[in-house]
């Protein structure tokens, strides 16, 4: 009766080794977040103002009517001595113009822009963030979006881990808040990729190649002579991913970038709903990630090939337990061998998921939504990678370099 034994050890010893490569990406995420410098680490005493460099906040909204009289206050509410705040209302249909000056009444650290008209070849966001630094007069720039929500401490704690770290470029990444079943199974298989992708704060702060590094666009700070340097906005005024770009450009001065952790002083609502998922991201992941993948003009090339193995890689374990279990029941000699794989390889997808919900501050129990995450992240990648470099957002088209 103990025949067979042997070959069903050396079966069950092959599904498993099979399935370990769905396993490096929950031990990369796990392994670069310990090597992320938090900013809870940080001391947040504010310095005197008059040993306080002055940081000019600059912050982009076009019709932001949702999120603008809260990011506002927060923004004023900060405890950093020194700073000033332009709001740049990028024409918008809304009254996001108005609701920005009552957040800010009677407070002079408020100035509102109003940006010129949008000039060719340029996209609406960086057109507004090179008309608000053009009236900064702080020695750090700090770029912030408008659906972001800030603790008092943020930018004391930025400034001085900027400054232990020694980098130029200095991004945080904040707690992602998600209300609905999309935006819990979307966000972070989104995140999971790129954590897989990128290394540590620490890893980047050693990297050897542009492609290497990164930019949190809702909310990063250089130096005013740095983004001087690499010619501000106008250098990266036609790229989808320009916070990528711009980390990019200052890595090639020979600059350091870097990334904290900061959730509890950064939150975000980046897309409310399904909708505005596939649009959002529809937007970034073809035409702003080609400039992530190694290899130039090659890795660029074959960057669609890549991005839809991510979506196909979460969803196979999946299917294979699915036709598994069916095949079980016909009694197909294959079917316990695809089961344990699959098992195995599915364990390790929903373990990237449980990791990224927890640094979220989400119930690891969450990762159960892995499947329709990876679902419509296959269907948002698709789309992207057949639009190609055209894109719309917010009312206007664009044709990304």
């Amino acid at each position: 009766m103990f025949d067979h034994v042997p070959s069903i050890v050396l079966s069950v010893s092959v599904a498993i080794l099979t399935a370990l490569p769905w396993w490096i990406s929950p031990a990369l995420v796990a392994g670069r977040l310990r090597n992320t410098a938090s900013l809870d680490d940080v001391d947040d005493t504010p310095p005197l103002a008059k040993d306080a460099p002055r940081v000019s906040v600059i912050l982009p909204a076009r019709n932001e009517a949702a999120h603008i009289a809260s990011c506002v206050r927060s923004v004023l509410s900060s405890t950093w001595p020194n700073l000033e705040l332009f709001v740049v209302d990028d024409h918008s249909t809304d009254n996001t113009a108005q609701l920005a000056r009552d957040a800010a009444v009677g407070d002079m650290r408020f100035t509102l822009v109003r940006a010129p008209d949008l000039a060719p070849g340029w996209f609406g966001k960086q057109w507004a963030c090179q008309a608000g630094q053009a009236q900064a007069t702080g020695e750090l720039l700090l770029f912030i979006d408008a659906d972001t929500r800030h603790a008092p401490d943020l930018i004391t704690r930025t400034v001085r881990l900027r400054a232990a770290r020694g980098v130029e470029l200095m991004s945080v990444a904040g707690r992602q808040l998600m209300e609905t079943i999309w935006e819990r199974a979307v966000q972070p298989s989104v995140f999971t990729l790129i954590l897989t992708r990128y290394g540590s704060g620490a890893a980047m702060e050693r990297a050897t190649t542009a492609s290497d590094v990164i930019a949190n666009g809702q909310c990063f700070m250089l130096s005013r002579s740095a983004y001087d340097a690499i010619g501000g906005h106008f250098s990266v005024r036609d790229f989808v991913a320009e916070d990528v770009m711009m980390a990019q450009a200052i890595w090639t001065q020979g600059l350091r970038v870097s990334l904290a952790l900061g959730v509890q002083q950064l939150r975000v609502r980046m897309y409310d709903g399904l909708g505005a998922l596939v649009q959002g991201w529809g937007k970034n992941v073809y035409a702003g990630g080609r400039f992530a993948m190694r290899g130039g003009a090659f890795g660029r090339a074959i960057y669609p090939v890549a991005l839809l193995t991510f979506p196909l890689g979460m969803l196979l374990p999946f299917a294979v337990l699915l036709a598994s279990v069916v095949a079980l029941i016909f009694g197909t000699p294959w079917a316990l061998r695809g089961i344990i794989w699959s098992c195995v390889a599915s364990v390790g997808v929903l373990t990237s998921f449980a990791i990224a919900n927890r640094l979220n501050r989400e119930s690891a129990w969450r990762a159960v939504l892995a499947p329709l995450g990876g679902l419509v992240l296959l269907w948002i990648c698709v789309a992207a990678v057949a639009r190609g470099r055209n894109v719309r957002w917010k009312g206007r088209a664009y044709v990304a370099r």
